[in-house]
Order: C-alpha cells, then sequence, then structure tokens
C-alpha cells in the first residue's frame, strides 16, 4: 500500500490531499489570513508556519506522517528545466530558498516535501512539471532585439495532466498528438503540444499573451515604457501593472469571474466589452498557437477555474473550432495530478528526473 501527501501553496492558501494507491481518501484547503500571511518578510520565512498547519491538519484526519511512502509539492521558481517528476537536492533546495530565479508561493512546496519526508523513513520527497518548464524550440524563444528573450514560464502541471488525460480518453498516446491547450485561471497560459513536447508558450506571469482576472498580458510597448519612465509609478507599481493588478481587476474592479459572468448576464455594457474582449484574446493566442503546429491540429483544449464559465467557452470555440475540435475540461486537477507523478515513480512507470 502506497500513500501520497501532495502539497500546493498559494498566496494565502495551503492545498494537500492524501492518496491511497491512487485515489484520493482527504483533501483540505488550509486558509491563511492577510493579517497573518503579513507578519512574514518573505514566503520562505513562512515555511514553519505551514508546515505547522499541514501536520496538524493530518493529524486532526488521523494521518501520520510514518504511513507516507512520499510526498510531492508543487514546484517553484527553478532554473528552466524539461517536463518531469524531479527528486527533491540539495541544489534545488539551495535555490528554492534563496528565490534565486524568483519568488513565488510555489516555492515553499518542495522545501516542504523535503523537510515532512525527512520526518518518515523512507518516505521521498519530490516536486512535478513545475511552472518554468521549458521544452520551447530555440527559434520560439527569439525576440524582436537581442536584449531579450522568450522565457517559458506557464501552467505546466495542469498542462501537461490534462493533454495526458485527453489523450487517454481518446485511446492514444500524448506524444502522438498536436494539441492547443488553453489553461484560464488567475494566470492564462496558451501552449502548443506537439508530439508530447509544448514547443511554444505565451509567457503566463510576466507579461505576454491574453489579459487574464489579474495579469494584462501583452501591452503596448511604447506606452508601457512612456509609463515606467513618467515618474507617476515605481518599479515595483510597474510589477504590479503587469501581474497582480492587471486585466479584468484594472477594467472591472474584480478578478471573480463568477462576478464577471452574472454582470455579462445581466447585460452591464462594461462587463460586456470587457469578457468579450478576454474571448477574443484567448482565441486570437489559440490561433498563433495554431500556426506554431503548421495547422496540423487535433483537439484544441480548454480547461481551468474559468472554463466552467458557459457564454465564455461558446464564445471562444465559435471563434476557433474550424481549426480542430474543441474539448472543454473544467477546473483543475493539479492536486490529482502531482500524486499521479508521485505513483508512476513509485511504480516503476517513470524514472524521477535529477536537478
Amino acid at each position: 500500500m502506497s500513500l501520497i501527501l501532495t502539497i500546493n501553496p498559494g498566496s494565502t492558501s495551503t492545498k494537500i490531499a492524501v492518496y491511497q494507491d491512487r485515489k484520493e481518501v482527504f483533501e483540505k484547503t488550509l486558509r491563511h489570513s492577510a493579517e497573518v500571511i503579513a507578519q512574514y518578510d518573505n514566503i520562505i520565512d513562512q515555511y514553519e508556519f505551514r508546515k505547522n498547519t499541514i501536520v496538524e491538519a493530518l493529524t486532526e484526519n488521523n494521518i501520520a506522517l510514518s504511513q507516507l511512502s512520499a510526498i510531492v509539492g508543487r514546484g517553484g521558481l527553478l532554473r528552466p528545466i524539461p517536463s518531469g517528476i524531479y527528486e527533491v537536492n540539495s541544489s534545488m533546495i539551495e535555490d528554492l530558498k534563496s528565490a534565486k530565479y524568483g519568488e513565488h508561493a510555489s516555492n515553499i512546496g518542495g522545501i516542504l516535501a523535503n523537510e515532512l519526508a525527512k520526518e518518515s523513513e523512507g518516505c521521498r520527497a519530490f516536486i512535478a512539471d513545475p511552472v518554468v518548464v521549458d521544452e520551447m524550440s530555440e527559434v520560439a524563444k527569439i525576440a524582436g532585439h537581442p536584449m531579450f528573450k522568450r522565457v517559458s514560464i506557464f501552467h505546466a502541471l495542469n498542462q501537461k495532466a490534462i493533454a495526458k488525460t485527453f489523450a487517454e480518453d481518446q485511446g492514444v498516446p500524448y506524444d502522438s498528438l498536436n494539441l492547443v491547450v488553453v489553461h484560464l485561471g488567475g494566470g492564462i497560459s496558451v501552449g502548443a503540444h506537439e508530439k508530447g513536447k509544448v514547443v511554444d508558450v505565451n509567457n503566463a506571469l510576466n507579461g505576454e499573451g491574453p489579459f487574464s482576472p489579474e495579469r494584462s498580458g501583452t501591452i503596448p510597448a511604447l506606452q508601457l515604457a512612456q509609463a515606467c519612465f513618467s515618474g507617476d509609478y515605481t518599479f515595483d507599481e510597474i510589477k504590479k501593472v503587469i501581474t497582480g493588478k492587471g486585466g479584468c481587476v484594472a477594467h472591472l474592479g474584480t478578478n471573480d469571474f463568477f462576478t464577471i459572468e452574472n454582470k455579462y448576464k445581466e447585460g452591464d455594457p462594461k462587463f460586456v466589452l470587457i469578457s468579450d474582449a478576454f474571448g477574443y484574446n484567448v482565441a486570437k493566442e489559440v490561433g498563433a498557437m495554431a500556426t506554431v503546429l503548421s495547422g496540423k491540429v487535433d483537439a484544441i483544449i480548454l480547461t481551468g477555474g474559468i472554463a466552467r464559465a458557459k457564454y465564455l467557452m461558446e464564445q471562444i470555440k465559435e471563434r476557433v473550432e474550424y481549426i480542430a475540435p474543441v474539448h472543454i475540461y473544467p477546473g483543475e486537477d493539479e492536486m490529482g495530478a502531482l500524486a499521479r507523478n508521485g505513483f508512476d515513480v513509485l511504480d516503476g512507470k517513470e524514472e524521477a528526473k535529477i536537478y
């Protein structure tokens, strides 16, 4: 019997789940108030606090650390790496703790997995498909000036998991398909999956592609430069314009797509306009990724929390279904995806990679 704990830290929550022989037996979202989070200067400083909340939740549900065979944490901002599951090692811990490649709540996932695994003999610690998975072709990385380079940062875990689920549903290998996968959540990523590799994708975190509930996506470069040198904004404020206070929250004052959907249905003209622009931009990016695959697209997959908004899915589908059949997988199963990766290693189906 194998028991796996999965850990997915967010900015104000820590999602945990326990799986026994690939079946979920326990899941909980541990909420952290803004006041508690504000006590810590850096994300890494939250480690002990988050660890204690996880142990308490497991204890309340009669799950002992000594029972665990593996712990799989959400991967954070690391150097670019190929897709796969990675055994946590000292090099990874060093990069996560130092925030060498950026600071994000997911950085603490691998650290928590590693420290908790130490408390159970024989328990292994992993991360799987972090946001920095890089399978982009060299030509895709070229930007319009040698000062700049396109970077792969996207929802690799969910994109890969849903693409593989679709392949299983079709009864064919994932690496036999050409897919355009669209993750619709707090960030939007649109990936071109060519025979098992994401050969191109927009940078879903740092300003590229469609705007999202709280990210601006691609914005006019010269206008951005003018804002930067206007004297009206600090560097940190401009960063927030790009990620955090951009997109729907800037246009509409909310990043809650349930609210946006209701206002759209009520016919509020501003919400209708921005929601239509949201769908338009997503569809346009799907078209761009279809050209990466030379138009040879087996399917277009829409997934993530916003994929539950049926009216929006119909809008996007209407614009892109001429390219390939559209399949909708609402929500995201990141916890299940982390667990499946862990079981694949424990069952000998996959070999853990070294960071």
